[in-house]
């Protein structure tokens, strides 16, 4: 039986095939495929040719008949095995799907990887089988005196054997994995933890041992690092934790989710300087990762920098975007601190991230107004904020300030008394300062157009009783 590598003929136009022939974009290369297999003489690539073309055009039966007549032609191409087999199981034929796994297998004895292919076949279609599980054990430890100590071949045989309650077996093939090797670690770890007690402090020893080992030996490893560090920080080890994800930010400085992780550690860890420093480093190099900047922003809370904090809650709305009310409330602070430049680029943001939100576009306005910037362009902005209301919608007594000051600018005095008026009725009761200055807008309203006179000397006493130092 003639042998044939997967990475020739089916094993490259299997990988294209794979994730394109769905694509309707990819049906005009595999026209010119059919071409190129045709001057190429290979009747099993034109074949293979035909069935991705009808597979396109949603001929199944021809697609079918096309990559049967393919594997006929070359039976050890594992992509066309693989069809024919799915084909024989769709049709209820399971004994011929294990006769042509079967053959594969015997026809390519010296490939691990289809012999272990062979066992995960046998294993899934022979569920409730013995038979068919023997033989799937069988493959698997022929392996395994080929390849001693091949990690994904332990795997395998640990769960089959723990399934068939063969303990002992499971245990001292999962110990036959090189302890410096990190693939084994990384299985090694995971399925000792489950054939362990909680409580088994030995067995926990053992693993932690593991992937010291390997981590000695094999620090750039990005798996292996992110599960050591893991398993330690779940066994409440967090400085060894953070060792683990140190070496191997030094051994891998490019990896930088981990030397995030690195950061986020060292502040679970108490050491708030040292997580701080990495965070700020991995922002230096890639300036939008969420976890750096929510981290950042966390700790800066904690702290009581609320700029910093602020800084960081921007960015990550930047990034990721978030509902009216995050945008509002961080607005909200910055106006409070009168960072209206930063407030308004947010609320621009926050305008184009949600068009039909009149609470954002009112803000907006206010902001626009604050920013010497915008303060001319934004009678717009209140204009667009006013149309998006709805009938049941009120205007916030910052936006009728804001609003008062722009129609005032317009010559519009009666509109801006009765948006003071209204914003004055607004407030909440606790808002004594704000209602305050309120009632002082609207009394130099009328003082400056010498009107209302009595009334406006009324307005300030009330004014002053709200807020005493507020002249």
């Amino acid at each position: 039986m003639r042998k044939r590598e997967d990475s020739g003929f089916a094993g490259g136009w299997g990988l294209v095939l794979d994730g394109a022939v769905r694509n309707p974009v990819c049906r005009g290369f595999f026209g010119w495929l059919l071409l190129c297999a045709q001057a190429a003489g290979d009747p099993a690539r034109l074949e293979f040719a035909r069935g991705v073309l009808a597979e396109c055009r949603g001929e199944a039966a021809a697609a079918e008949a096309a990559f049967e007549k393919a594997w006929r032609l070359d039976p050890q191409a594992g992509p066309l095995v693989r069809r024919v087999v799915a084909a024989r199981l769709d049709a209820g034929d399971r004994g011929e799907a294990v006769r042509l796994m079967r053959e594969w297998a015997e026809g390519r004895p010296d490939e691990a990887a289809v012999q272990v292919e062979y066992a995960d076949f046998l294993t899934e279609v022979g569920r409730g089988d013995a038979l068919a599980r023997r033989q799937a054990i069988g493959v698997l430890e022929g392996v395994l005196a080929v390849r001693e100590g091949s990690p994904q071949v332990v795997r395998r045989l640990f769960a089959l054997w723990r399934e068939d309650g063969k303990e002992e077996r499971a245990r001292a093939v999962l110990e036959s994995l090189d302890p410096d090797d990190a693939e084994a670690a990384l299985v090694y770890g995971p399925l000792a933890a489950s054939a362990a007690a909680g409580d088994d402090a030995e067995a926990m020893g053992r693993i932690v041992e593991r992937y010291r080992r390997a981590m000695a030996r094999e620090p750039e490893h990005a798996a292996l690092a992110r599960a050591a560090s893991e398993f330690l920080r779940g066994q409440g080890r967090l400085d060894e934790a953070v060792w683990v994800l140190a070496s191997h930010a030094e051994a891998a400085p490019w990896s930088l989710e981990l030397r995030t992780r690195l950061g986020i550690l060292h502040l679970a860890a108490g050491d708030d300087d040292a997580g701080q420093r990495v965070l700020e480093a991995v922002l230096a190099i890639s300036p939008r990762r969420v976890l750096a900047h929510q981290s950042l922003a966390k700790l800066h809370r904690l702290r009581g920098r609320a700029a910093e904090a602020r800084h960081h809650a921007a960015e990550l709305l930047k990034i990721r975007g978030g509902s009216a009310a995050e945008y509002l409330a961080l607005a909200d602070e910055y106006l409070a601190e009168e960072e209206v430049r930063a407030a308004r680029l947010l609320l621009e943001n926050a305008a184009f991230a949600h068009p039909r939100s009149a609470a954002v576009r009112m803000r907006l306005a206010v902001a626009s107004r604050r920013d010497p910037e915008t303060r001319d362009a934004a009678a717009g902005r209140f204009r667009e904020a006013t149309l998006l209301m709805s009938g049941d919608e009120e205007p916030d007594p910052a936006f009728l300030m804001e609003s008062a000051e722009v129609l005032i600018a317009d010559g519009q005095v009666k509109a801006a008394e009765e948006s003071l008026r209204t914003a004055i009725r607004s407030y909440p009761p606790e808002a004594k300062r704000e209602t305050a200055a309120a009632l002082r807008r609207l009394a130099a309203l009328w003082e400056g157009e010498n009107r209302n006179v009595d009334a406006a000397r009324g307005l300030r006493q009330r004014a002053q009783a709200l807020d005493p130092e507020g002249e």
